[in-house]
């Protein structure tokens, strides 16, 4: 089973996006990283999905996993 996943990336004509994994079209189109970021987090904890952040150079620069922790914190 392939886990599903969240990425904020760079758009091409300014911009960012945040997209499925695998995905050729944007969720989501913002203006700046930070609220890519944060809508893209949103979107990810209420999918249970890994969200990965990326440079302006494509690189992954961050990631989180809201999906299925192998090691969820007790309480």
């Amino acid at each position: 089973m392939s886990k599903k996943t969240h990425h904020v990336v760079p758009a091409q004509n300014g911009g960012w996006n945040i997209k499925k994994g695998g995905g050729e079209r944007a969720i989501l189109h913002t203006q700046t990283k930070k609220e890519a970021i944060d809508k893209g987090r949103e979107i990810s904890k209420n999918q249970h999905s890994e969200f990965y952040i990326h440079n302006l150079n494509g690189q992954i620069s961050q990631k989180d996993s809201h999906g299925n922790d192998k090691y969820p914190p007790k309480g």
